[in-house]
This record gives C-alpha cells, sequence and structure tokens, in this order.
C-alpha cells in the first residue's frame, strides 16, 4: 500500500485533457501524464484493503497494490519490473483500458477510486524516459521456429514471450505497419502511433522478424470491410511446413452488417472503414476518402468504438454529430453496495462527446431515407 491514511488526506486526481477548442484541431493525444507529485498523491491514496478486488478485476491481473506503493516510495525501477511482470505493453493500455479495476476499487465505496490507469501510464512513461525498458533477449535459445499470424496487441504480446522463451519468432502481418487495431482503430488522440514503433524497435532487438504486407490465406478474397494492403500471399501449408508451431492472432474484423432498408446508400459506412482511413491519412497515408466536413453525422451505437468516430468527425470539421443508441439511457449514479466492485452499467461520458455530440437512447434503426447526397452514417 501507499500512506496508511492517504485515502483520508487526499481527493482523486482527476486526468487533465487539454481545452476542447485546442484539441479538436488535430490529432494528437491532449491527456498528458501525471507529474512525479501528482503520481505520488494519487498512489498514497492506496488502501491496505486485504482483498485487492482491482487486481482480480483486472483482465491481465496487474498486480496493483504493490506498484502502486513502488509509485508512492518513488521507486520507478522496481514499479516498472512489477507492472512487466503482467502485461507486455502498458502503455497502450494506460492510455485506452476502460480501466475496470477502478471500479473494484475499495477507495471506490466511500468516495471516489484510485486512479489506477494514469498510475500505469506514469510508470511506464517514466520507465521510457528513464531508460528503464530495454531488449530482454533469451539466453537460451530453444531451436524451434514459431510463426504468429496477427501484429495486434495478442499477436505482439504472443511474439515476445516466445522469442524471451528462446524461439525464433516470425510475425505476419497483412496490413503495411505493425499494429493491427492499435494502429489502425484506435484514433492517434488516444494513442500515439510512436509508441508502437517504440516497441517494435524493442522487440526486433530482442531477435523478432516481422514480415508486412503479407496475407496468410489461400484466397485474396477477403469479406467486405476488411482492410488488407497485402502484397504478397503464404499459404497456411506452407507455414506449417516452414515452423514448428503456428500461432493464429487475428483479431476478427468482419462488421457486423445493419440489414436495414437503404443501407446501400452512398454515405452509409461501417465504422473502421472512416477510421482506418483517418488513421492511415494521419500517419503519411494518402487522403482519408470519407470526409465529413460540413456534414450532418449520425453515429449508430454508443459504445467506444462509436465515440472514436464522434471525436474523428469533429476534428474533420462535421457540421453535427449525433450518436443513437438502442439501449435505455443508463442511471447517472448506481447502488454501490449491490454492484461493487463488479464493472457498473452506469452514464459514462467520454472525451470525444465533451468535444461536441448529441446523445440520443432508445433507438433501434428500421430504415436509411436517402439519396446519394444524403449525409454520414456511420
Amino acid at each position: 500500500m501507499g500512506k496508511p491514511t492517504g485515502f483520508l488526506e487526499y481527493d482523486r486526481i482527476e486526468e487533465y485533457h487539454a481545452p476542447v477548442a485546442e484539441r479538436v484541431k488535430h490529432y494528437n493525444e491532449f491527456t498528458p501524464t501525471l507529474t512525479d507529485e501528482q503520481a505520488t498523491i494519487q498512489a498514497a491514496r492506496c488502501m491496505d484493503c486485504g482483498i485487492p478486488f482491482c487486481s482480480s478485476n483486472c483482465p491481465v491481473h496487474n498486480i496493483i497494490p504493490d506498484f502502486n506503493d513502488l509509485v508512492y516510495q518513488g521507486n520507478y525501477e522496481k514499479a516498472i519490473q512489477v507492472l512487466h511482470s503482467t502485461t507486455n505493453f502498458p502503455e497502450f493500455t494506460g492510455r485506452v483500458c476502460p480501466a475496470l479495476c477502478e471500479a473494484g476499487c475499495s477507495c471506490g465505496l466511500n468516495g471516489k477510486s484510485v486512479g489506477i490507469r494514469s498510475i500505469e501510464r506514469k510508470i511506464i512513461d517514466t520507465a521510457w524516459e528513464r531508460g528503464l525498458v530495454k531488449p530482454v533477449p533469451a539466453k537460451v535459445k530453444t531451436g524451434r521456429k514459431v510463426a504468429v499470424i496477427g501484429s495486434g496487441p495478442s499477436g505482439l504480446a504472443c511474439a515476445q514471450q516466445l522469442v524471451r522463451a528462446g524461439h525464433s519468432v516470425t510475425v505476419y502481418e497483412k496490413n503495411e505497419r505493425i499494429g493491427g487495431l492499435l494502429r489502425f482503430g484506435i484514433p492517434d488522440f488516444k494513442l500515439s502511433k510512436s509508441l508502437i514503433d517504440r516497441r517494435k524497435e524493442q522487440m526486433e532487438a530482442e531477435g523478432i522478424v516481422f514480415i508486412t504486407n503479407t496475407l496468410v490465406a489461400d484466397t485474396d478474397k477477403l469479406p467486405h470491410g476488411v482492410n488488407c494492403d497485402a502484397k504478397s500471399f503464404v499459404s497456411p501449408k506452407e507455414l506449417i511446413s516452414k515452423f514448428d508451431a503456428v500461432v493464429l492472432c487475428g483479431g476478427s474484423e468482419t462488421p457486423r452488417d445493419l440489414k436495414a432498408p437503404g443501407r446501400e446508400l452512398k454515405n452509409v459506412h461501417f465504422a473502421l472503414e472512416f477510421l482506418i482511413g483517418q488513421n492511415k491519412e494521419v500517419n503519411g497515408g494518402k487522403n482519408n476518402p470519407i470526409n465529413v466536413a460540413g456534414k450532418h453525422v449520425v453515429v449508430i451505437g454508443g459504445g467506444d468504438t462509436g465515440a472514436d468516430c464522434v471525436g474523428t468527425s469533429n476534428r474533420q470539421g462535421a457540421a453535427s454529430v449525433t450518436q443513437i443508441e438502442v439501449m435505455p439511457k443508463p442511471p447517472v449514479e448506481y447502488d454501490k453496495l449491490t454492484t461493487w466492485p463488479e464493472w457498473p452499467r452506469i452514464f459514462r461520458t467520454y472525451t470525444s462527446h465533451e468535444e461536441g455530440c448529441e446523445r440520443l437512447f432508445s433507438l433501434n434503426t428500421l430504415e436509411f431515407l436517402g439519396n446519394e447526397k444524403m449525409n454520414f452514417v456511420l
């Protein structure tokens, strides 16, 4: 734990966001990392609760009380060791994870939970700044060769664990650059792609080989909506003959379509068609073929991907953005005694909503009405 009485003495420090008028002018990250002083105070609030539901809520079971205590002590060298013992890329999760851990924080029962995600980000960002993140090559080689298909977060983590175990690892990626939806799905204002490139350098130094623009398949016919820049193909049989093991780490990019009349209209798009095109443009590629500047945009779906479409639409200069959700509006407050430590279903406002968005609930999409000049639906 941090300071025994810290949760009584200090309030939660919310992450700072740049003003809306400033941040909608660019696609860069707008949430700075905590200062050393802020991180110390944040970590000091961690209680000696006995049963850390924060850790059990975490999908990768980060050892949260331990690294909180180490941050409070200012021992970032040990803190990054503890953090890396359960997660390979905390700079990703420290920015985009919904922080299920914070829902199980004991401080949250009678007040506000510890800002665990902001502490995680502080640990890894400080570790990179101080040169504490280095390649970890295997001391002993096994002589085994493994192919990993897909370079999203699961593929990258799998490849890193395998190469550190002594295997020779080759990662195949169908797109021009690695990262999967980390790179092409999540907007840059939430996750800078330089973080992926930095990890790639570390992993290559550990011995991982990345082969991009290569699709592992017997056919080049992919479902509509799947992003693919492949210029070459490798058959599954060829991989099986060349490698001792093949790991499938490809996520599903096949979108769930909405079979409603009018779906074929020109300006009705899948979310990833819009987001991938914008991410490529921001990172030096050709202009996004979907541009909503001056248009009225409707986003169908109230989740994270919908919020990403809202933020991207505002940055493109949309005339208005409306997000609709089929479910009823969740309650703003909830009964902690009947919900804690589970993840509560409450009304959440994301930073993209703050930038301009009308949100409507209990609406089912029955039909798309319009013509070829209609505004955009995502």
